[in-house]
């Protein structure tokens, strides 16, 4: 079985260096907020050039403490995508914002020609998600949040590692947030979630909130969360930074193959539009296809899996009919829905196994 992501062979690649910096971090004795957890925060600085990171437990968490730690909340609105991972709009809800869904552009990020009609007195920021690994177009997103007075929080969890016009993702808006899932790019074997920032009054609010409001133990500033990047698993993301920029390379590397051998096969199926500028981290690799049922069909009968993502948009989830969404308010989002389908991708993808995929989707192409 060719697996969608093969992420079980890169920890075994590392597992003896996983196993040293978990016995050191036993031996050392602190287990919650400590040398390793600094550590790491000051290798994301210097990787994205943000001034501060701030680890949490988790991508969801990000996206919550950064929106909280802003004061956003009830009353409030914010812009962002209907075609992402239901954490997203999530976050909104949690701190007890309305999210406010906008149409995608050719890269399957916010539509930046959209957003201006959705703001609102109550609107307080702009959300877009690098979906899949690709920016949004951030200098349009910021143009238009500057000049209405908006916070731009970046939903990065699916873009460790891309670039804007040459600046990493995360420091274009005002924070960027990742996820440290075991799929990601950079990711651990569990749970685990970032955010950095060049706004210390923001830092050292989620600093505070991470520690159920406190900045001094046992005195609470703020109603805060229980939200702390756990030192065995800042362990393990050291090891994995050691990689993470050859394991991009290979992304890309694979995507590329990708992109040459299938974009003759249009209409059949399409290949993922990158845009100019706009260095892609290739989290998922996805195709789209109006016969995305049949294709997926044929690779799982030759053992080869793939993915849908996302089978159904926010704006048509059972948790968010109150919003009075319908069918069709947003169709680049539901078409999305219907076709895409996310192709084997992941460093550890050998070319033997891309070249059965690709020899696969090519006799489908051949028989119609």
């Amino acid at each position: 079985m060719i697996e969608l992501m093969p992420i079980s062979r890169q920890f075994r690649l590392l597992k003896d260096d996983i196993l040293a910096e978990i016995s050191d971090t036993i031996e050392q004795g602190q287990y919650i907020l400590g040398p390793k957890v600094k550590k790491l925060e000051s290798r994301i600085t210097e990787l994205t050039g943000a001034k501060h990171a701030v680890a949490v437990a988790n991508g969801t968490d990000a996206l919550v403490l950064t929106l909280d730690a802003y004061g956003i909340g009830p009353g409030d609105e914010v812009i962002t995508t209907p075609y992402t991972f239901f954490a997203t709009a999530e976050a909104v809800s949690r701190v007890g914002a309305t999210p406010v869904f906008v149409d995608l552009d050719r890269s399957w990020n916010l539509d930046p020609e959209r957003i201006e009609a959705a703001v609102t007195a109550r609107t307080k920021a702009i959300l877009p998600v690098h979906l899949f690994g690709q920016p949004a177009a951030l200098d349009d997103i910021r143009s238009i949040a500057d000049r209405r007075g908006l916070l731009v929080v970046e939903d990065a969890c699916q873009a460790f590692g891309a670039s804007y016009r040459g600046k990493p993702i995360g420091t274009i808006g005002q924070a960027g947030c990742f996820s440290f899932f075991p799929s990601k790019n950079l990711g651990t074997l569990g749970d685990g979630g970032i955010v950095v920032t060049s706004d210390a009054g923001l830092a050292g609010r989620l600093r505070r909130l991470r520690q159920h409001g406190s900045a001094e133990r046992y005195y609470h500033d703020a109603i805060g969360y229980n939200s702390r990047l756990d030192e065995l698993h800042a362990a393990i993301l050291l090891v994995m930074l050691n990689k993470v920029d050859e394991w991009l390379k290979r992304r890309r590397e694979i995507a590329q193959a990708y992109d040459e051998r299938l974009r003759p096969l249009k209409p059949l199926l399409e290949v993922p539009a990158t845009e100019e500028g706009r260095l892609h981290a290739y989290n998922l690799y996805c195709i789209t296809s109006p016969k995305r049922d049949s294709i997926r069909e044929a690779l799982s009968k030759n053992y080869i899996q793939t993915g849908v993502y996302y089978p159904r948009p926010l704006h048509l989830q059972q948790a968010y009919a109150s919003l009075g969404y319908a069918v069709g308010d947003f169709p680049a989002a539901e078409r999305l829905s219907r076709e895409a389908l996310a192709l084997p991708m992941g460093p550890m993808l050998t070319d033997q196994e891309q070249e059965r995929i690709l020899a696969v989707l090519l006799d489908i192409a051949e028989k119609g």
